[in-house]
């Protein structure tokens, strides 16, 4: 793939990503892991920890929106952020000794997981 097209195609991927993280709040991880996957030819750890630092500031930046618009809830954010900080520390973890095959079987059953539910619930 020529370098224009890889950069058009990495453009308009995070546009896309960073709509759909502000969107419905979350999701654009599981968009972005593919696009660096299969467009910049990133290898699956590489781009499962990229995804997470890319997130980063489009998840702040819609927590702001969404605070602005008067869409928060202090105590939930409180009780949840314990469990998605040692959350986020253990997957880190586990991403770092799992061998890249499991690492994408796993993010595989979950998007299927979450398409399902998606569908059906």
């Amino acid at each position: 793939m020529n370098k224009f097209l890889e950069k058009t195609l990495s453009a308009a991927g995070g546009l896309f990503i960073g709509f759909v993280n502000g969107f419905f709040g979350s999701g654009g991880g599981m968009l972005c892991v593919p696009l660096l996957e299969k467009v910049l030819k990133e290898p699956t750890k590489t781009a499962h920890a990229t995804a997470i630092l890319v997130i980063l500031p489009i998840s702040i930046a819609s927590a702001v929106m969404y605070i602005l618009n008067g869409s928060f809830d202090l105590f939930p954010a409180l009780t949840v952020s314990g469990g998605v900080l040692a959350g986020g520390v253990a997957g880190a973890f586990l991403l770092k000794i799992l061998p890249a095959k499991i690492v994408g079987l796993i993010f595989a059953l979950s998007m299927i997981g979450v398409g399902v539910k998606l569908i059906f619930f």
